[in-house]
């Protein structure tokens, strides 16, 4: 008895410790999140899987799981780039976990004319790709597709990245400046006509420096939603193999 009793209490212990390694890796070190929404495509598409480093900006209550109100403010706290893609946590209820383009970083004014972005008084550069076809999020559509070249802050490098627009006179297209408070930043989704973001001061507006959670790092996985989970045998034609362990950039 005694040794059945200890073979339980070491397969208990053995549960316990690789339940506090799991939660210690997804505090201190990666997080595993999915794409539901396609206000990121053509960066991020729905369905894929991405790995976000959770010690790119340092750490907040936000970095453990459920949020737990241990401490206010950042350790070991570093700003983002701009151009990064970071997940948040929504301001209104600090829970929901959002997915954007850190556009603004604190002190910068932002504004949208005519769909073109405004950065510090000076239009952001961008590119025709010509058409690109969005699919598997809401009715298909064709948009046009540019790629965005972000001026760095400080002495880093230019980020160029893709961004749709379905018109150059949407809802966001045309803003009043917004200027980024202290400790705060300012996001947007590279689907620009498709994305509730720091645009919508009443929903999502700046973002707190502690609501970071992290930054998108990789795509480990990427699905198209084709096959249910039950038809085991379509399963390898949903998966979009070109996606895999892909940078996010």
């Amino acid at each position: 008895m005694t040794k059945k009793t200890g073979g339980w209490l070491e397969s208990i212990k053995t549960v316990v410790y690789a339940g506090l390694i799991a939660i210690g890796i997804r505090t201190v070190a990666f997080e595993p999140f999915n794409i539901p929404s396609g206000s990121m495509i053509p960066t991020l598409l729905v369905g894929d899987y991405l790995f976000v480093s959770k010690y790119a900006y340092g750490y907040s209550r936000h970095s453990m799981p459920f949020s737990p109100n241990l401490f206010e403010g950042r350790v070991m706290g570093a700003l983002p780039a701009r151009g990064d893609v970071a997940v948040f946590k929504y301001p209104r209820d600090n829970s929901t976990d959002y997915i954007k383009r850190i556009i603004g970083l604190p002190g910068d004014r932002i504004q949208m004319r005519g769909g073109r972005l405004f950065l510090n008084g000076t239009e952001v550069p961008r590119e025709s790709l010509g058409l690109y076809t969005v699919e598997g999020d809401g009715p298909r559509m064709t948009v046009r597709r540019y790629r965005e070249a972000l001026p760095p802050a400080g002495t880093g490098a230019i980020v160029r990245h893709e961004i749709l627009e379905a018109s150059d006179d949407g809802p966001y297209d045309n803003t009043a400046e917004f200027v980024v408070p202290p400790d705060h930043v300012f996001a947007m989704g590279d689907n620009r006509d498709n994305s509730l973001d720091s645009r919508e001061m009443n929903a999502v507006g700046f973002v707190p420096v502690e609501n970071l959670v992290g930054r998108a790092e990789m795509i480990f996985f990427s699905v198209d939603g084709t096959a249910a989970w039950w038809e085991v045998w379509a399963w390898p034609f949903a998966i979009r193999w070109n996606r895999l362990f892909s940078a996010v950039r």
